[in-house]
């Protein structure tokens, strides 16, 4: 059993004993900023009141008889309860804690129970969950916190799935980045729900990924009308909280204004140089940044802030609110499900990628169930001189031969020249190279790429990754078997060239903008453009939701209908939700900017 209690000496960046990652934990305030520099901690104005600390918390929570304390799985509900309790008896007042987790279900009865989900011996892929948080919990639990009021004592449940036991109590929510549920997972303080012990990382993330967050985010969709108190518990010495009414309030604001998701960095394998020198508010003592989480919601957050006090809370919140605002005529194909991402791959002095290739729609639905897949885009941010892209086969390709190349190369480590059997093609800066699923791929060494994308973003075949080892020291995982039950060997010859890298067309212009269509290819739901100017552009938003960059220029002004505006600089990703209807993009440079959009394409929907 995993018995290591977490620290919470908070000293640096990389020395927390109960987080591993060299990433800041976030601050509780706003930070002084020149405005100018990639914002790390992007904010939007609460519509109330953000209260800081135990003190605020414990006050509240005095004035309720009944309280039912839910949250996310790596919460530290521990330091909760003993903070709180801290606090409560100096006033007179009994609490009595009930604790969820005395009425889960044995670890040995939950392995059972997800182990139709997690996918076998496969280290990394599983399939999505169908099952509900209560089915984690003895028969008797739902509904069974049943006291009588009373003026001296306070009944408290406390952990996840508190809210079944008793629906009528005052709701407290404790939500949890999950950047930083990952970082508490690697340092040890944070396991899987119904867990006894922690396992390798890469199989706690499998359960995560296909099971607790799955289960859990269900269950914050049905909450989310009832929550009276929403907490944010990622530093265990200092949570913000903010009034349900004033967060549901907050998300609807949002939802028909914009929104930039906070990012997050990781280091990788083959990761590069660009965002180390580009944004210099990250830490520095990383060997690399390989990825940037600019917009892949599934584990972003929102930040919102009231004065200089900042609150953090899963972008789910957002869709489960309203969906139907955020994306528009989408939602009725995508639902609660946000379907574009972006994302940063920095080779810039690093390492090519894998060779690899992502699933069919038929695929991905069958073996993992997800309900739609992973149709990828590369845009060029930025590129050396001898830049190149990995797309697509070679026209005398045989795929035996090819094969039988990569698994000899997996077994006795033997070098593969990959340009033997896949093409090669010089990137240059705002190139788009279209990678539909079932494509072989990869960017080469010294590229900036914003990848666009379906949201989908883990189910990556890789079948070559030139034969290093991952940041662990351990050989990273390779999919061959999988990868050729998805790969398309007629994507090949000048068909690439012809058909999967996109040709710009200049759909309509003024005295001083261009609107430059960069067709994708017939399989991508979305499409990409971008609005060349000098001063100013109105946008439409059609009904559809507008993701957003500037990949060129050095700082843009979105002015919305409702008379809300925000400056946006260089790199941010940003996103118009359909309900916005019309917004204006002012150029604050003094060159001309340039930003790319991407967005659900009508036929699509």
């Amino acid at each position: 059993m995993n018995t290591k209690k977490p620290s919470f000496a908070i000293k640096s960046p990389g020395s927390d004993q109960w987080r591993q990652t060299e990433q800041y934990l976030m601050p509780s305030k706003l930070q002084p900023s020149s405005g100018k520099e990639y914002n790390l901690y992007p904010a939007f104005p609460a519509a109330g009141e953000i209260k800081t600390g135990y003190d605020a918390l414990a006050q509240i929570i005095m004035q309720h008889p009944i309280i039912a304390i839910d949250g996310y799985v790596g919460v530290f509900f521990d330091e909760f309860k003993k903070e709180i309790e801290r606090r409560i008896v100096t006033s007179g007042k009994l609490i009595i804690w009930h604790d969820t987790a005395e009425s889960l279900k044995s670890s040995k009865e939950i392995d059972t129970l997800i182990a139709p989900f997690l996918g076998g011996d496969d280290p990394l892929f599983g399939t999505r969950c169908t099952l509900e948080l209560a089915d984690f919990f003895d028969p008797s639990f739902p509904g069974s916190l049943n006291v009588i009021p009373s003026l001296q004592t306070i009944n408290i449940i406390i952990g996840c799935g508190a809210a079944l036991a008793t629906p009528n109590a005052y709701t407290v929510y404790i939500d949890l980045p999950k950047n930083e549920l990952q970082f508490r997972m690697r340092g040890g303080s944070a396991i899987n729900l119904g867990a006894t012990m922690s396992g390798s990382n890469k199989e706690m993330y499998k359960r995560f990924y296909f099971v607790d967050w799955v289960v859990l985010n269900n269950h914050k969709q049905k909450l989310l009308p009832s929550i009276d108190l929403i907490v944010d518990g990622q530093r265990p010495e200092e949570p913000t909280l903010m009034s349900g009414d004033s967060f549901r309030a907050s998300l609807e604001t949002m939802a028909c204004n914009y929104f930039r998701v906070r990012p997050w960095f990781e280091p990788g394998s083959w990761g590069g140089q660009w965002m180390k020198k580009h944004i210099n508010t990250l830490p520095q003592n990383v060997p690399n940044y390989a990825w940037s989480f600019e917009l892949i919601v599934p584990e972003n957050g929102l930040l919102f802030a009231y004065e200089d006090r900042l609150l953090e809370v899963s972008f789910d919140f957002l869709m489960f609110h309203n969906n139907k605002a955020v994306i528009g005529k989408a939602a009725k194909r995508f639902g609660f499900e946000f379907p574009i991402r972006f994302d940063f791959l920095d080779t810039f002095d690093g390492g090519n990628l894998s060779v690899q290739c992502h699933p069919t729609t038929d695929y991905i639905k069958k073996e993992f169930g997800e309900t739609f897949t992973q149709d990828e885009t590369y845009y060029i941010l930025d590129a050396e001189k001898d830049a190149k892209v990995y797309l697509g086969f070679q026209g005398s390709i045989q795929p035996d031969e090819f094969r039988a190349t990569l698994e000899d190369s997996a077994e006795n480590a033997t070098p593969v020249e990959i340009e033997k059997f896949v093409q090669t093609h010089p990137a240059s800066k705002f190139d788009l190279f279209l990678i539909p699923a079932g494509t072989v791929h990869g960017s080469g060494k010294n590229t900036m790429v914003l990848e666009i994308s379906n949201t989908p973003y883990i189910f990556t075949f890789k079948m070559y990754d030139w034969l290093r080892m991952d940041l662990d020291g351990k050989p990273r995982t390779l999919n061959i078997k999988r990868a050729f039950e998805n790969l398309d060997f007629s994507r090949k010859g000048t068909v690439v060239k012809e058909n999967f890298i996109s040709k710009p067309v200049v759909l309509d212009e003024g005295e001083d903008w261009k609107l430059i269509h960069q067709p994708t290819h017939p399989n991508h739901f979305y499409d990409v453009h971008r609005y060349d100017f000098e001063t100013s552009v109105f946008i439409n938003t059609e009904d559809s939701c507008r993701i957003m960059m500037l990949v060129e220029g050095e700082q843009v002004l979105l002015e919305t209908k409702n008379g809300m505006k925000q400056v946006f600089n260089y790199a941010e990703t940003f996103v118009v939700p359909a309900a916005t209807k019309r917004f204006k993009l002012t150029n604050l440079g003094s060159s001309p900017a340039k930003v790319v959009t991407s967005f659900v394409k009508t036929n699509a929907v």
